[in-house]
């Protein structure tokens, strides 16, 4: 009867194995990683019936497309034990951030996510993946400044614009955190109107995960001062 219930399973799930597999082979993770990251997609599945997690054209390539793009993150800050996810919706990066980190002493993943369903989503997520984390079902702005401990990094995806982006994780920023913000490929537009707000040095690091996906890397964020015309009117 096992082969049966597995072919079955194979039918009715809509992520090829091939995705897995390319996804793995981009950025590797530990076999125990790879079981949380297994009950975590199920899990996804299971709700996404019912609530809109991901935009449903990408599940045949949840694993490269969400996962991976997810998982390359943490190449750029390595020792980084303490995330803030702002905007977690369906636990990209967030929750896959928390699987990976599962396995490191004193890890911590905060989850910022106002929606209630989503929130609900992601509480379920880290106990049945057993990862580490706290949800902040609150207003990015109300729950930023709530963090209590130091955060290494603070991350969003798929959230908002730039210059709104850096406004959220400015207080995070302030107190030591690296900004590692996941953007598409309208990065150029969105630096450029961002500079029209802060005082920035970005770097930008091309996605492993193929496509236009860019990661804006700040280790320093600055408001620009409103600039003053000889009159003493602003400009």
């Amino acid at each position: 009867m096992e082969p049966m219930t597995t072919a079955s399973s194979q039918t009715r799930s809509p992520i090829p194995g091939s995705d897995k597999a390319a996804a793995l082979a981009l950025t590797p993770v530990s076999r125990e990683t790879e079981a949380r990251l297994d009950r975590y997609v199920e899990l996804l599945l299971e709700w996404q019936a019912k609530t809109n997690l991901v935009a449903p054209s990408t599940l045949p390539n949840l694993w490269t497309r969400h996962i991976s793009d997810s998982l390359q993150l943490l190449t750029l800050a390595p020792s980084a034990k303490a995330w803030a996810d702002l905007g977690s919706g369906g636990g990209f990066p967030g929750v896959v951030l928390a699987c990976a980190l599962a396995e490191i002493p004193d890890a911590r993943i905060h989850l910022v996510e106002r929606n209630a369903k989503k929130a609900a989503f992601l509480r379920e997520a880290l106990r049945v993946t057993n990862s580490p984390g706290t949800i902040h079902p609150a207003d990015i702005g109300d729950s930023v400044d709530r963090i209590v401990g130091k955060v290494d990094c603070v991350t969003a995806r798929a959230l908002a614009p730039l210059h709104q982006l850096i406004g959220f994780a400015e207080p995070l920023v302030k107190q030591g955190a690296k900004a590692l913000f996941l953007k598409g490929q309208d990065v150029e537009a969105e630096l450029t109107e961002a500079t029209k707000y802060w005082n920035i040095k970005p770097q930008l690091h091309s996605s492993r995960t193929g496509g236009h996906g860019w990661i804006v890397e700040l280790d320093h964020i600055e408001r620009r001062l409103p600039v003053r015309s000889t009159d003493g009117v602003r400009a």
